[in-house]
């Protein structure tokens, strides 16, 4: 499976998660929990606050990267939670990219009225 099929699984698995729990107001561990459940239930691999080792120059760092959710590792997807999005969450995200090499992410902001506003597509080098 690609990264924009698995994109597709993840978009309509978050409005699912938004639905069920029904809209904005939780905690974001709480929609990460219950979109690693849908998407594995949807037959993808979730493997959930991935550590990612940081390097700076030859040395490695103590603090390791947290991704909040990597699928059939290919598609990186940040889980939001508030009413205030900001633009640092898709650079962040880009970041996240290059540092693990992959080409797709995805920020889904569940604190959005319709979580399909929320949900932000990033990209590091990946042909639409």
């Amino acid at each position: 499976m690609k990264e924009n099929e698995i994109a597709a699984i993840v978009v309509a698995a978050a409005i699912e998660v938004h639905r069920t729990l029904g809209g904005p107001g939780l905690l974001e561990v709480v929609y990460e929990e219950a979109l690693a459940f849908e998407l594995e239930s949807r037959g993808l691999t979730v493997i959930r606050q991935k550590a990612v080792p940081l390097m700076y120059k030859s040395k490695r760092l103590a603090s390791d990267l947290r991704l909040d959710l990597l699928i059939s590792d290919l598609v990186i997807v940040e889980c939001k939670a508030t009413t205030t999005y900001n633009s640092l969450f898709e650079a962040q995200a880009l970041t996240y990219l290059r540092l693990c090499d992959l080409r797709l992410a995805l920020v889904v902001n569940f604190g959005e009225r319709q979580v399909r506003q929320g949900i932000h597509r990033v990209v590091n080098g990946l042909q639409e």
